[in-house]
């Protein structure tokens, strides 16, 4: 154990507390992760006594410029080369029904050790030169960690009524570390999972996020949905549990599928945001899904019903409204294009389409659309990648040969308008639109003069007279 406390932050930290005369112990998660053997770099030290005034004597010895005090909460934080340090005095809390702030008074180490959410979190290093690497573990956290149970140091339900986000946190750890709930922790918060609506959704979704950032994160959607919790945090994912047959026909559960997805995306990428859009990629399927005789179920328009649903969803979450929500949406409504070509014959059209709407996102795209094939039937994967390499290598030929990636036509609508002496109006964007097509149809290439001269044309056609030319077209035409 001591091997892990050789950093100098831990003897200055031991010096300080016998010269103070005060009990100091490193706690929680970096107790936890040294016995796991996981790196950490965060580390709570609990002081009985005030955290503030042993965090000010800490500081001075190690000279730390980035302190920072939080008197009314009794907490301090400071940064030191490689490490980011809590600094808290030991404490007993006690909640309301209706509230998840706690009251707050001083206590012993058995106070805070109580007041911890799982026994794998409240183990404790003595830190003071008399006890300096003890593992002080009331709970039996130790052996809990060996077994890969999360359970809760005190009763569950009490635990549980004083803080319901620890709830979601037992979830996010299980998920995390791939441990299994103990069954007493796990029927209480299936029993009270509706107490989590007091909690604020900007902390669920900080561990959730945490839990989607797990090698697995289906493990901690499946443990939300059989507790109870997901009605809560994420209905629209709920509904789209569950099977229907008719007429002999039965359709696959959408809710598995889409965990199915989420682990295959997993093991590609580590990008937050597309591991959202593989969550979210067929959530507007419960919403148009349709029986059609002769065809079967089919659930026409999800992907656009999908994105958007979208802005709202993550408005709800507290989940950024910026450009990852927009990334989001946009795969969300493009993750079947690259599936449709893959089944079909693939043309530069549809390809120069495809980059245009994905633009830089296009290799995320392709890497959700190969996430998305979840066939039990090993032939069915192998034609269904053999068609994604297919449609890879003519995205890789088009864009080398066409630049159609986030291209922006050649003639813009100013110029239109003051080829035309327009002012901003609808034959302006249907020319625009016009230039556009053509170029993505391939009738002419992505160049000025082509496009110049497709718009002179358009213009003729809708019955305008070009007023002014340009003179690059002067120059160019007369050649």
């Amino acid at each position: 154990m001591k091997e892990y406390l050789k950093s100098n932050i831990f003897r200055v930290i031991s010096d300080v507390a016998d010269i103070e005369g005060v009990d100091a112990y490193v706690t929680g998660g970096f107790v936890r992760d040294i016995l796991l053997n996981r790196p950490s770099k965060d580390i709570d030290i609990v002081v009985v006594g005030s955290g503030v005034d042993f965090a000010q004597k800490v500081a001075q010895r190690l000279r730390a410029r980035k302190v920072t005090y939080f008197k009314n909460f009794g907490t301090a934080q400071l940064k030191h080369n490689e490490w980011d340090i809590e600094f808290v005095g030991a404490r007993k809390e006690s909640y309301r029904l209706d509230s998840r702030k706690p009251i707050v008074e001083n206590g012993t180490l058995e106070d805070d050790q109580k007041r911890r959410d799982f026994t794998i979190n409240a183990l404790a290093i003595g830190l003071n030169k008399r006890n300096f690497g003890e593992l002080i573990d009331p709970f039996n956290g130790q052996q809990d960690l060996k077994q890969k149970i999360i359970r809760t140091p005190l009763e569950p339900a009490a635990t549980f009524s004083d803080d319901p986000l620890r709830m979601v946190r037992a979830i996010r750890f299980a998920t995390q570390l791939n441990f299994d709930i103990e069954p007493n922790t796990f029927k209480a918060i299936s029993e009270m999972s509706g107490r989590i609506s007091i909690v604020s959704i900007e902390r669920v979704m900080d561990e959730i996020n945490k839990m989607m950032a797990s090698p697995r994160p289906s493990i901690g959607w499946l443990l939300l949905d059989q507790t109870g919790l997901l009605q809560y945090i994420l209905p629209e994912l709920a509904a789209m549990k569950g099977v229907e047959s008719r007429n002999g026909v039965t359709h696959k559960d959408n809710f598995y599928h889409t965990l199915e997805v989420l682990d295959n995306l997993a093991q590609k990428s580590d990008d937050l945001w597309l591991r959202w859009a593989a969550l979210l990629h067929d959530i507007g399927k419960p919403k148009t899904k349709r029986f059609v005789a002769g065809q079967g179920w089919t659930f026409h328009g999800h992907d656009f019903l999908g994105a958007k649903m979208i802005p709202e969803i993550f408005r709800k979450l507290k989940l950024p409204l910026n450009d990852k929500m927009k990334f989001v949406q946009k795969m969300v409504l493009l993750h079947l294009r690259p599936i449709v070509l893959s089944q079909d014959v693939v043309t530069d059209s549809a390809i120069r389409r495809l980059l245009f709407d994905a633009g830089d996102d296009i290799d995320a795209l392709m890497m959700l659309c190969e996430a998305d094939i979840t066939s039990k039937n090993d032939s069915t994967v192998r034609k269904h990648l053999a068609n994604f390499r297919i449609v890879r290598k003519k995205l890789k030929e088009v864009e080398e040969k066409d630049s159609i990636r986030n291209f922006q036509p050649p003639v813009t609508g100013e110029m239109i308008m003051g080829t035309f002496n327009l002012k901003p109006c609808k034959e302006v964007g249907i020319i625009k639109n016009r230039i556009k097509d053509a170029i993505l149809d391939g009738e002419i290439r992505n160049d000025f003069f082509e496009a110049y001269t497709l718009m002179l044309n358009t213009g003729k056609d809708l019955g305008l007279t070009a007023v002014k030319i340009d003179p690059r077209y002067s120059s160019l035409s007369s050649k």
